[in-house]
């Protein structure tokens, strides 16, 4: 059984956190659930899709950190701490590296979507040419 549930416009995706790896953000992040936003796709980083959380204090520092996620892999910048970038989240669908207008980022990676892979590319490409999308992350599935 997974540990979330993503909903992107309709469309539902299970995800498992990387508790492993990444303890403190998977911990901040189940405090925020049910969380809710709108995606959109990135300007920089290739075929992703995120979510700007502005200057929000997840007050976590960097663990699991990558700039090149996988497909299915979503990532949290912890930006009070870089003062590079804001605080976000990404959602890799394809080949990226994580950046921003001030260079490269890192990010927790901290939930993993295992399967339907071939739907999270078809939706986050619809991202980018219809618009953003809502997007609810919600505990168990």
């Amino acid at each position: 059984m997974a540990d979330i549930a993503i909903d992107i416009g309709g469309e539902t995706f299970h995800a498992f956190f990387e508790d492993k790896d990444a303890p403190q953000t998977c911990a901040r992040f189940r405090q925020l659930l049910p969380y809710q936003d709108r995606i959109i796709h990135v300007r920089w980083s290739g075929e992703a899709c995120w979510i700007p959380m502005g200057d929000r204090d997840l007050s976590i520092g960097y663990e699991n950190a990558t700039s090149y996620p996988a497909p299915g892999q979503i990532i949290v910048h912890p930006g009070q701490i870089t003062g590079v970038s804001e605080t976000e989240i990404l959602v890799a669908y394809g080949p990226c590296c994580f950046a921003s207008k001030a260079g490269q980022l890192a990010g927790n990676h901290f939930l993993t979507i295992r399967e339907g892979l071939d739907r999270l590319a078809t939706v986050c490409r619809s991202v980018l040419w219809d618009g953003n999308k809502p997007i609810v992350f919600r505990a168990g599935s």
